[in-house]
């Protein structure tokens, strides 16, 4: 966001406006917020001026939204790590919801995302325009990279059977730990080391050494989402809605479509 930008946006939100008549009485506080991949770029750019606007101090831990990885968001709160608020899959915050991990009723839509693919730069684009083309690509490629997150548990339990070719491709797919202590499955690919990548747009458009194909056909996205919830330890919980109300705001819109997603409808 520019600093023309983000100093309207911030005049119009107000300083106190925010925090008060969204939150109730908030003094600062430092806040712990859990976030996944997919929606980190947004955060990285509309943190700060949270933190400007609030008096608020964001303390960040990354991990994916799902997976068997122990730095998983879910793997983290189960074994007592410490959050005021979480940003992740909303498939995922519906499911530690159901847990009592998070809050019931304080799950807020965020954005709404879609699979692509990447090439390494330089090698011709794959035709993945129509299902049957996408599934011919799959067949016809040497290997797979997908993410061990969202994205990656849909492709390789569910579309892949669902197009028929999970035994085909099961022995060149490779599942590639995303960060805080893995990376993009992009930079896989952009090394050349699999020759097609899957994961969240969001995750892929801005990794140098890789070409966006594009999304996967319509007719086989899954309707991700990010969504961020309040934990049900939270120290900061009216902090904790103040950021999430501040991400949810229709000033959020244009660094969310930059980042690869889309507003939720209405917004």
């Amino acid at each position: 966001m520019k600093a023309r930008s983000l100093a309207r946006w911030l005049a119009r939100l107000g300083v106190i406006a925010l925090s008060v008549s969204l939150a109730g009485s908030v003094s600062a506080a430092e806040l712990h917020v859990m976030i996944s991949a997919g929606f980190h770029s947004v955060y990285a750019e509309l943190g700060p001026a949270f933190e400007r606007a609030s008096g608020h101090r964001l303390i960040t831990t990354r991990g994916p939204s799902m997976g068997d990885s122990p730095e998983a968001i879910p793997t983290r709160l189960a074994r007592g790590e410490t959050a005021d608020v979480v940003i992740l899959d909303g498939g995922s915050a519906d499911e530690l919801a159901k847990q009592g991990l998070v809050r019931a009723g304080s799950k807020v839509d965020l954005a709404r995302s879609q699979i692509g693919m990447v090439v390494r730069a330089g090698v011709a684009k794959p035709n993945i325009g129509s299902v049957e083309a996408f599934r011919r690509t799959l067949l016809a490629v040497k290997s797979i990279g997908y993410s061990d997150s969202a994205s990656g548990t849909y492709l390789s339990t569910t579309l892949f059977a669902k197009l028929g070719v999970a035994d085909q491709v099961a022995g060149k797919s490779r599942k590639v730990r995303g960060p805080p202590s893995g990376e993009p499955v992009a930079a896989v690919v952009a090394r050349g080391e699999v020759e097609i990548g899957f994961q969240q747009v969001s995750e892929l458009i801005h990794v140098p050494g890789v070409t966006f194909v594009g999304a996967i056909p319509a007719e086989l996205q899954p309707g991700f989402s990010f969504a961020g919830a309040i934990t049900s330890a939270a120290r900061q919980p009216d902090a904790a809605l103040a950021l999430l109300r501040f991400l949810a705001s229709p000033e959020a819109a244009s660094t969310i479509v930059k980042a690869g997603l889309t507003p939720p409808a209405g917004r």
